[in-house]
């Protein structure tokens, strides 16, 4: 084949016109824009959602005048934060990683839930009350200091802890704390269904008349 002849091939084969690929240009830059919205949409929708907590005010105190059992021995305590976009339920406490009992005769866990700013720390109680009776209690947060009374009920099964809500968690008689542990550092974790939440504190030891160190 010469040139004439392969020249005049290539004038018999037909291409597409510009409004024909013009069109084909602007559709699938419809498409591939909307399929960028919407991956972005639904990646901001998610992280919207997302279960988030904060843990704050973590402390393990240990009262040597106490005898072990008592309910004023030793009490551990956290502050929940649900910063998250939706409403979170607490299946486990664990301190130093053996599951704290829900309530038992020596051992419980009792907790506060508010939608208002906690402005203070968490404090040892020394007037908590067994696991039984009282069906509430109720006790400021710093026993030697002014501020709201807050109701605490005992925990009987998974606690659920809603969006934008907190919660004050104080673990009577965890296992494992002796009056060895003061001073050593011990874990505290909350179990949900999506994740753990994972705190350490020093054991601190508690001074009959309100003060710790």
């Amino acid at each position: 084949m010469n040139y004439n002849s392969f020249h005049k091939l290539l004038k018999n084969k037909y291409a597409l016109s510009t409004v024909v690929t013009t069109l084909i240009i602007l559709v699938i830059s419809v498409l591939l824009a909307s399929v960028v919205t919407y991956f972005a949409i639904n990646v901001v929708s998610t992280r919207v959602q997302e279960e988030s907590l904060s843990l704050t005010s973590t402390h393990i105190w240990l009262n040597p005048a106490a005898s072990p059992g008592q309910p004023d021995y030793s009490i551990a305590s956290v502050m929940v934060i649900n910063t998250g976009g939706r409403d979170v339920v607490i299946n486990k406490v664990a301190v130093r990683g053996q599951d704290c009992a829900w309530a038992s005769s020596q051992q419980f866990i009792c907790y506060s839930v508010t939608n208002q700013p906690v402005a203070t720390d968490m404090y040892f109680q020394p007037t908590m009350a067994s696991g039984t009776y009282p069906a509430t209690q109720s006790f400021k947060l710093n026993p030697g200091a002014g501020g709201s009374d807050y109701t605490f009920q005992y925990a009987t099964t998974d606690l659920v802890l809603q969006s934008g809500y907190t919660m004050l968690i104080y673990v009577v008689n965890p296992d494992s704390i002796t009056i060895n542990d003061i001073g050593l550092t011990v874990s505290v974790t909350l179990y949900t269904a999506q994740a753990m939440y994972y705190r350490e504190a020093n054991v601190q030891v508690y001074i009959s008349g309100g003060s710790s160190s």
